[in-house]
């Protein structure tokens, strides 16, 4: 349908437009997020099914339409004002984080912080977390307590691409790196 890099190219577009600015290309969202698939696909001049194959093979499952198809949006990472109206859950006992190496002084001192996004990001496996800290430098995978925390009050939402977010993890529910 279209070639690797070019789907690579639209997803980024994507997440930029979806995640960070619509107004780029003139896209409104609402309170929730969701764009108008029409509107998208004329803006950034693609078909519906490019789109859809787009939104359909993503690895990370970043995007998800509604459930009529007309409007899409990212599942999470946004650094715009969105309500993704999920519900607080129930972690498993531990999640990952995956980071760069450099960024370890910073996060001894403060712990997790959701920087200029709506949450911090958790992985439910090592693997993930790795891929993560991978796309910023050398890796380092940091284990979080996620049950400690969510006894002590810590709120907890799974996105629907299987993203565990929280609003930040202090120092004290970080274990040693490994």
């Amino acid at each position: 349908m279209i070639s690797k890099e070019e789907n690579t190219r639209i997803s980024k577009t994507l997440s930029y437009v979806l995640r960070h600015n619509p107004g780029h290309i003139g896209l409104e969202l609402d309170e929730q997020g969701w764009g108008s698939v029409d509107t998208l696909c004329r803006k950034l001049e693609l078909s519906p099914e490019v789109l859809k194959h787009i939104v359909d093979t993503n690895a990370k499952s970043r995007f998800n339409f509604n459930h009529d198809g007309t409007m899409v949006r990212a599942s999470q990472g946004h650094s715009i004002e969105v309500d993704l109206q999920y519900t607080p859950q129930t972690p498993p006992a531990v999640l990952f984080h995956g980071t760069a190496e450099k960024n370890i002084p910073g996060i001894e001192e403060s712990g997790l912080q959701k920087m200029n996004r709506h949450h911090v990001h958790l992985s439910k496996d090592r693997e993930t977390a790795l891929a993560v800290g991978t796309r910023h430098g050398k890796p380092v995978v940091l284990v979080v307590d996620a049950q400690r925390m969510h006894q002590d009050g810590h709120v907890f939402f799974l996105s629907d691409n299987g993203v565990w977010l929280t609003e930040r993890v202090p120092v004290a529910y970080i274990a040693p790196l490994i």
